[in-house]
């Protein structure tokens, strides 16, 4: 999951004609690690110090190193990247930690993560945000429609990516949730993920970075995110979409690079 964030960061990169930013890539990677970590494994640890099991222990002690090493190259960024990413955080952290007032949400939990239908847009959001606006940022690089054309794509994408996801914990999430599938069903849900990969291939086209070769890879990826979605399946692979669907912006990367 971190390589796939860091990858489609360098891609903005790559996209604007930017110099590699080592200090801004190394940073997404952990803190990547640092935020998926702590929204997945916070409600386990935080009231279970002394019978963590030793696989959770190690996870501790693992987002602990990431986290280090998280604020050691927070300090290499810009101001304005760091206020930005100020914001980003915030989010990440209401996200896991039950703070809000209970009337906003459908159960007891209190957390960002349970109000009714937002999950996967906020993860959309964050992605878009932290792999498009967050290097430009970084890079002082003047907003322009290019920009919102690249943020609505990648946001368009991973939604898209999010699927599989949704269809495979579909008996497991709380129908509390109310997540794509759970109110559209499942074939609703990939026809909406095939229509936001196409949508992502038409704002490539009328982008004015667009380019034969940017094209091409973005029409290899949008089709092959659009083959994994429409096979998707509630008994899916452990690996389905936990690895190859994962796997995908990297592979966008490697296109780019090669292209």
């Amino acid at each position: 999951m971190a390589l796939a964030v860091s990858s489609l960061s360098y891609l903005t990169l790559l996209r604007y004609n930017l110099p590699l930013d080592i200090n801004l890539l190394v940073f997404i990677f952990f803190a990547s690690i640092t935020g998926y970590n702590f929204v997945k494994y916070f409600g386990l640890a935080k009231f279970h110090h002394r019978s963590l099991a030793k696989r959770l222990k190690f996870i501790q002690v693992f987002s602990l190193i990431c986290f280090v090493l998280m604020v050691y190259f927070v300090f290499q960024l810009d101001i304005a990247t760091i206020i930005l990413l100020s914001v980003f955080a915030l989010i990440t952290f209401l996200y896991a930690v039950p703070i809000l007032p209970t009337r906003l949400f459908m159960d007891e939990t209190q957390k960002l993560r349970s109000v009714s239908g937002l999950k996967v847009y906020l993860i959309a959001l964050i992605w878009s945000g932290v792999t498009v606006i967050l290097p430009l940022t970084n890079a002082d690089t003047l907003f322009d429609v290019t920009v919102v054309i690249s943020f609505v794509q990648r946001f368009m994408f991973v939604l898209a990516l999010m699927l599989p996801f949704e269809i495979r914990d579909l008996n497991y999430d709380s129908l509390k949730l109310a997540t794509i599938p759970q109110r559209i069903g499942v074939r609703y849900t990939k026809l909406m993920g095939c229509l936001l990969l196409a949508g992502m291939c038409l704002l490539e086209i009328i982008s004015p970075l667009s380019s034969i070769k940017s094209l091409t890879a973005v029409g290899l990826v949008a089709t092959i995110s659009a083959i994994f979605v429409s096979f998707s399946r509630i008994d899916q692979n452990r690996y389905y979409s936990g690895f190859f669907v994962e796997a995908i912006p990297i592979l966008w990367l490697l296109l780019a690079m090669i292209l």
